[in-house]
């Protein structure tokens, strides 16, 4: 006989449905559920997977009361994606624009390199040369992928709800066709990343994936399944899953908290997610994310150095290791601000 002493089963459906959240109305500026509000940040197990734990100490009760048991085996993988906030720095900004960005280089960066170099991709995009532009790394992103054998995960915005936090740019332009054709030619994932005000509208989120589905559709891109991740990771339980649910997309990614890094749902794992409100299980799998880079540096998140940064996501990917499931790692096309930058991802791949 086996005693557990605690409702261990009622502990992973409230975590994994985030029933936590609904209870809990803290918000931050932009009406997300942070981590500073919730209890595994207070009691210190962001961490630690501890959902995984808990099935771990399930698997031995059973395994001792029942020895012949066989286990499926689980093999760790790297997930990698990218919210396309912005594809190009230059190529759609007007000559104003690029100079108040030259003048931040010079003034505010103190990089006059990073200034001139701006300039000339400005006018190199507009002689149709775009993939000189700043925030196109797309290229390198996907060589680096296919260096390591792995696939990587590209998610576009469709509109602008909020000019203050959406980029505005244009799906179907030539541009953005191209480079989704060359996406899916190289092996890559196409995902969809909705606009800001999206995240509680469930008729905007079907007309913003119906709008991506189109242009991939007319440029003969098929995809087994579709998923993605809301934009500033804004996300209510369980609305935002079931909006993602009814627009037919197959998985959601956006469960990390933006202020701190670590296992919001408390697993590494991909899981159904369920609908506390209606009292079912939804036609849609949550795979966690585990990091994403703007927590990592953002000032007024962990604003962590680079050193402290590998070492913070050598932690989070050990602890996806050791229970054998998925680390989800997010890098913004946007993000590669220097070589120094690009090396810490591929150190974090590696590790």
């Amino acid at each position: 006989m086996v005693t557990i002493n605690f409702d261990i089963l009622g502990s992973i459906f409230y975590i994994l449905t985030r029933a936590e959240e609904i209870a809990n109305p803290t918000r931050d500026e932009h009406g997300r559920f942070s981590a500073v509000a919730s209890h595994a940040y207070q009691n210190g197990y962001l961490d630690r997977p501890v959902v995984d734990e808990y099935i771990e100490i399930l698997w031995w009760c059973m395994k001792r009361l029942w020895p012949g048991l066989e286990r499926k085996p689980r093999q760790f993988r790297m997930v990698l994606t990218h919210d396309v906030d912005s594809p190009f720095a230059e190529a759609f900004s007007p000559p104003a624009r690029v100079l108040r960005s030259f003048g931040g280089d010079i003034l505010k960066r103190k990089d006059p390199a990073r200034a001139f170099r701006r300039l000339g991709n400005w006018a190199a995009t507009k002689r149709g040369d775009f993939k000189r532009d700043t925030n196109y790394t797309f290229d390198r992103i996907m060589d680096i992928s296919e260096k390591h054998g792995l696939q990587s995960a590209f998610y576009f915005k469709t509109a602008c709800t909020t000019p203050e936090f959406d980029s505005d740019y244009p799906i179907d332009h030539p541009y953005l066709r191209r480079m989704l054709r060359e996406i899916h030619e190289r092996g890559h994932e196409i995902g969809f990343h909705p606009s800001y005000e999206t995240y509680r509208d469930a008729v905007r989120t079907r007309w913003e994936f119906e709008s991506l589905l189109q242009v991939c559709e007319s440029e003969g891109i098929h995809q087994g399944a579709w998923g993605g991740r809301q934009h500033f990771l804004r996300w209510e339980a369980p609305i935002t899953w079931r909006n993602w649910a009814e627009a037919g997309l197959d998985y959601d990614s956006t469960l990390s908290y933006a202020d701190c890094a670590g296992f919001r749902c408390g697993t590494c794992h991909e899981f159904p997610v369920f609908d506390l409100e209606q009292g079912k299980v939804l036609p849609l799998i949550e795979r966690p994310l585990i990091v994403m880079e703007g927590s990592l540096f953002g000032k007024n998140y962990m604003c962590l150095t680079h050193e402290e940064a590998l070492a913070s996501a050598k932690r989070l990917k050990y602890q996806c290791r050791k229970y054998g499931g998925a680390f989800t790692l997010l890098w913004h096309n946007s993000s590669f601000l220097s070589e120094k930058d690009w090396e810490l991802y591929e150190e974090i791949i590696r590790a």
